[in-house]
């Protein structure tokens, strides 16, 4: 059996390890919005013969619009992010660009405007704290017949947000590096991955409230701790929780290779997500009910005000 529960320093400076940079990147920066938060026109297109980035945006910055970016796609394509345009002004941008760099033709077109990028972040965030509030209920709820159930509550929505964070910080990071946007997709994928968090976290703590139950009716001498209940409860899970990952995993790998450019970011962020959601499920949120049982934070915070005292 892994000892789980017992290395839960270990799973915590692991956390911090994944959450510092793009804590870090968030802080700095922060997340490069697409045209679903900042308002924008998206223009799809593709071309007869190989092209490069810096041509396509030399050309929107000569036409007048210096802060259009550009991301090639597969099969000869690009796409431009421009501020918004009208039809007039976007096909005098097209006609320019197929002039200058050689034929394709226009694949797609799409604006937003500012006001719906405003709506889609606050609604966003507020379904985000709803979800947490539901779920914390939720969990309080289903295993009220456990000890201390609003701590597995708050296990699960740390656990949650947790994923949350790392996600947004790898995006941070994308953005900081190859100047990854971040659009309407991406707080789907955000949703999604909450989801999947939150229902792997619920069963390990299915499987612990079972544990639980029948060890409480063992003898004293017999009885396994809490700890150790919690331990064996997540190596039991272990494989189902790997398991069902891998298969999810194959199927988003599968969509990165052979799927279209407009979604493959969003596939990458619910390969994360999943991966990450599993790492919290079994060790974090595991780790963090023993901690608390084991009133982890007070001994830490005791010991280290006892070396301040030693130093004075």
């Amino acid at each position: 059996m892994f000892a789980i529960t017992s290395r839960r320093g270990w799973w915590y400076l692991l956390s911090l390890a994944l959450l510092l940079p793009g804590v870090v990147a968030l802080l700095t920066g922060g997340l490069k919005p697409g045209i679903d938060f900042t308002g924008g026109s998206l223009i799809q297109l593709r071309f007869e013969q190989e092209i490069t980035q810096q041509a396509v945006q030399a050309v929107a910055v000569d036409g007048g619009y210096p802060g259009a970016t550009v991301q090639l796609t597969d099969d000869r394509g690009a796409l431009v992010r421009t501020p918004p345009l009208d039809v007039e002004a976007k096909n005098a941008l097209v006609a320019s660009i197929f002039e200058r760099i050689g034929p394709g033709q226009e694949l797609g077109f799409s604006t937003i405007g500012p006001v719906v990028g405003a709506e889609l972040t606050r609604a966003a965030a507020i379904g985000v704290a709803v979800a947490s509030a539901l779920i914390l209920l939720y969990v309080m709820w289903a295993f009220r017949r456990m000890e201390r159930p609003i701590v597995l509550g708050l296990a699960a929505i740390g656990a949650l947000l947790h994923d949350a964070l790392f996600l947004l910080g790898v995006f941070a990071l994308l953005g900081h590096a190859l100047d990854v946007q971040v659009d309407a997709l991406f707080v789907t994928a955000i949703l999604t991955v909450i989801g999947f968090s939150v229902n792997d976290t619920i069963v390990v703590f299915d499987r612990i409230r079972e544990n639980r139950q029948r060890h409480l009716r063992l003898a004293d001498a017999q009885r396994p701790s809490f700890e150790q209940t919690v331990n064996f409860s997540a190596n039991q899970s272990l494989t189902r929780s790997l398991n069902t990952s891998l298969t999810a995993l194959l199927v988003l790998l599968a969509l990165i290779v052979l799927g279209g450019p407009t979604i493959r970011l969003f596939v990458v962020a619910l390969a994360a997500g999943f991966l990450i959601g599993t790492y919290s499920s079994i060790f974090a949120a595991s780790s963090a009910l023993v901690s608390w049982d084991r009133r982890d934070l007070p001994r830490v915070w005791e010991r280290f005000r006892g070396k301040l005292t030693l130093a004075r």
